[in-house]
């Protein structure tokens, strides 16, 4: 997107959320960046200090799902945690500002700026992989999925208090995987039934099956940090065509503490991570496991029901064209009807 004129509505947004955080110094440029994301994004420059990300959430009364509520809370968490770990590379978090009436200190509070949580973070360098998709060749695509696997291996080492969203907003943290997974499951089916996506099957049908494939939740108990949208959009590249290095995991935002299985479906979206031979090589070499037993497949199904229902859910609050819908539709339809397989197969394993 271009970049904005530091006079105009994002500048004054931008200025009113650096004056909040205690940023001074003169702003040459407030770029929004291309994020079709839940907040917004903005890269900032300085005459004299070095550039910044700025994420702002939306307004309070933008309609969403339960679990974005106070998402950037999460993202926070994120990088706190995997970044001092060394697991690999993130952006440092500078200021975390919660939602609530906090006017900067330079001519109020521009028009839809009010009570707007944001993060203040670190630019890291590189492009996005799936910028330069069309440009990484196959030999460079297997060593930078290695390698990738071997930084999420590592973020998992990373654990936290207790399972579920750090917002709390689905529900508190729970001690039991089960019960923190079903009550987040809960209130997607909630947001489906309000916002009403075209779905493959009856809603209470997806409801059910994953009720009883949920038996297998069981077997997690210690709770890791789950990414839970490696897609390529979000990882960085650096370097010389053909060397390049992974120099940024970034938008943490949908972050939980949970099962690290649970990173595996964004990690190959459409596909599975679990067969990627690169990936898990990586991803075993730095110490983690990958299981495939009937358990760990029933979680993985369940897993990617849980995205995939999202992503035909926020079609509707995000206000899709008909043909965004539709594609998305396409895509998302048989990927969901395999993991909804996949639990009818099992769903007798161990409730």
């Amino acid at each position: 997107m271009p970049s904005s004129d530091v006079r105009d509505e994002t500048g004054r947004l931008v200025r009113h959320h650096l004056d909040r955080a205690g940023v001074d110094g003169e702003v040459t440029d407030a770029r929004a960046m291309s994020h079709n994301g839940y907040n917004d994004l903005y890269r900032v420059t300085f005459t004299a200090r070095p550039p910044l990300m700025l994420k702002v959430a939306p307004p309070a009364d933008l309609p969403c799902l339960r679990y974005e509520t106070d998402l950037l809370r999460g993202e926070a968490v994120y990088y706190r945690a995997v970044g001092p770990s060394g697991a690999g590379p993130v952006p440092t978090v500078l200021h975390q500002g919660d939602a609530g009436a906090a006017p900067g200190a330079q001519g109020g509070t521009p028009p839809g700026a009010q009570g707007r949580a944001f993060l203040l973070m670190s630019v890291l360098p590189g492009e996005s992989w799936a910028s330069l998709a069309d440009e990484v060749e196959e030999r460079e695509r297997r060593a930078l999925r290695s390698q990738l696997g071997g930084i999420v291996a590592r973020a998992h080492t990373v654990t936290g208090p207790a399972f579920g969203y750090p917002a709390e907003s689905v529900a508190p943290l729970d001690a039991s995987w089960r019960q923190a997974f079903t009550a987040m499951t809960r209130a997607l089916v909630a947001d489906a039934q309000r916002f009403g996506p075209r779905l493959p099957r009856p809603l209470p049908d997806i409801e059910a099956l994953m009720a009883a494939g949920s038996w297998a939740l069981e077997e997690v108990t210690v709770p890791v940090a789950v990414h839970f949208d490696l897609w390529e959009g979000n990882v960085l590249l650096q370097g010389a065509p053909g060397a390049r290095r992974v120099s940024g995991i970034v938008d943490g935002e949908r972050m939980f503490w949970g099962d690290p299985l649970a990173d595996l479906p964004s990690l190959r979206l459409f596909d599975r991570a679990e067969h990627d031979p690169h990936f898990t090589a990586g991803y075993r070499a730095a110490g983690g496991t990958i299981p495939d037993d009937e358990a760990a497949r029933t979680r993985l199904a369940l897993y990617r029901c849980y995205l995939y229902l999202i992503m035909l859910t926020e079609t509707v609050p995000r206000r899709f064209t008909p043909l965004e819908a539709a594609r998305t539709r396409t895509l998302v339809y048989p990927a969901l009807e395999a993991a909804l397989n996949v639990l009818a197969t099992r769903s007798g394993g161990g409730a």
